[in-house]
Parts: C-alpha cells; structure tokens; sequence
C-alpha cells in the first residue's frame, strides 16, 4: 500500500488531548504513519484566539514533541486571506503531485456542516476526509441530499484510503474526547487546573507565556 499522509487543521487555541488523541486512534485504525497539524489564519469575521500565531505554533511544538506522528505546516498563518481549506489542499496536491494519498481529518461536526464550507465540492477531488467522532453530535446528515451524499462515498475499506489518492470518506471508531479550547481558556482565566485536557509541557508553556489570564 502506499503511504497514506493525513493534515488535521484547527485554531489550537490551544492544542489539547481533544485534538490529539482521537487523531492518534485514527492513525492506528487507518495505518497512518503522519499526521501534519495545520494552524489555522483565521479570518476577520471570527473572534481572533488568544494566543498569538506564534504562541500557537510553539503549543503544538510542545505537544509533539515525544510523538513522532506528527508534524507540523505553517502555510495558512502566512496567507492574508481565509483559510480555505480547498485552496490549502490544492496547494499540497500541487507539491505532492496527484497520485499521492491524502487525508484531510475532521470532527463529525464539521462533517454534518460540511455543506457551508467554501467549494466543500471540490474536497472528495483533493482527498480522501477521515473523520473522528465527537461526543453529542448525530450520525445522520441534516438534508437527505447530504445524507446520499455521505453514502455514496463512505467506504469501510481502508486499503481505498492508501491505493487511491482522493474521493472517499472514512467514518472511524475514535474515543470520545469532551474537551474544548473555549473550557480550557474559561477555566485558566478562572484560575482552575486543566491537567488533565492538555499535556504538561503545553500547561508549561503557557505558564511561562502568561496566556489565559485576565
């Protein structure tokens, strides 16, 4: 099989064991030998995070630093413009050339929004979308449109995912992880320990930095 290389973008505001270890049951179940982490630019019309790009980027330096899935890619942080996901896509297609497998991780959340996002068409032509599960949300989609959809292109075979480059979707069986940024961020600024949402040299990090306070 060829070497399937999976991106799992995000804000990472900041990276947490709800981002890591999901993507890391995911990596096993699929036979995934990297996982490159993508932080995202994030356009004007949201809230800004916290912490700054390069804070953000030095979280996730600490946090794999003793997990060799992963990596890391700086390239939406140096766009001006949103970060589409396609047009990050087509980026790497165009470096890694057409033939190579590529992954782009999501949560079931934006799985059952995926019809919002920008050119969400063009995805399946750029990769294959492996997607995690998250705790609350439903399997079915919202429209029976995006449900044949979903059908259509699901496939319980992961062999597709390394001997085909793009154009399918695998739905895993990954832990339950309740943990969100906007909890850590609450509780920092409420002075009440995350040890156990975030690894320790990430609370070190942030120690040091002085993020999250008031």
């Amino acid at each position: 099989m060829s070497e399937l290389h999976a991106l799992f973008g995000g804000t990472f505001d900041p990276i947490h064991f709800g981002h890591l270890r999901p993507v890391e049951a995911l990596a096993q179940q699929t036979g995934l030998q990297k996982v490159t982490l993508l932080p995202n630019n994030v356009p004007p019309h949201r809230p800004q995070p916290e912490a700054s790009a390069d804070q953000r980027v030095d979280m996730l330096r600490c946090a794999i630093a003793d997990l060799p899935l992963f990596d890391i890619d700086t390239r939406e942080l140096k766009r001006d413009t949103p970060s589409w996901t396609v047009a990050t896509l087509e980026s790497l297609r165009a470096e890694r050339g057409a033939q190579q497998p590529l992954g782009f991780i999501i949560g079931q959340d934006s799985l059952l929004s995926l019809s919002k996002w920008h050119r969400w068409q063009d995805l399946l032509s750029l990769c294959h979308l492996l997607v995690c599960q998250r705790p609350g949300y439903p399997t079915q989609m919202a429209s029976p449109e995006m449900q044949r959809w979903l059908d259509q292109h699901v496939t319980h075979d992961v062999q597709r995912l390394h001997l085909q480059p793009a154009g399918h979707i695998w739905l895993a069986e990954t832990p339950l992880v309740d943990i969100s940024a906007t909890e850590i961020r609450r509780r920092r600024h409420h002075h009440q320990s995350c040890d156990d949402l975030l690894p320790a040299a990430v609370i070190d990090y942030i120690d040091r930095a002085g993020l999250y306070r008031d």
